[in-house]
């Protein structure tokens, strides 16, 4: 399966943004999606996942209240919507795809796009 993710950008702190994430090549209701994270100098962090039916979801605590990871899977597109973004949420986002969803497993990664949210 091929991922593109979009909607990344620059914007000022308390502001909100929607990524979204294309499924291509593959049927997007068989994975498990997720986004991960990485900041300059920083790990990558995986910041939220859904499970292929979207019942149930999973957030990194940071982001616990102002994410909101859903996916519409006749459209094989997965979003991440993001609201009162902080300094600290810019980084490169990765929409992912895996099969597991408890122990989750990032098989496919998409190109990532870039948030950056400014004072």
């Amino acid at each position: 399966v091929q991922l593109q993710a979009s909607g990344g950008g620059l914007l000022q702190a308390g502001g909100s943004l929607r990524l979204s994430c294309a499924a291509s090549g593959g049927t997007d209701s068989r994975y498990v999606m997720g986004w991960f994270r990485q900041a300059p100098g920083k790990e990558r962090d995986l910041v939220a996942t859904i499970t292929r039916n979207g019942v149930s979801t999973y957030y990194e605590d940071s982001v616990k209240g102002r994410f909101t990871i859903s996916r519409d899977n006749a459209k094989n597109t997965v979003y991440l919507q993001m609201n009162n973004l902080k300094l600290e949420d810019t980084a490169v986002y990765y929409c992912t795809a895996g099969r597991y969803y408890n122990t989750y497993d990032a098989n496919y990664w998409g190109q990532g796009t870039q948030v950056t949210v400014s004072s």
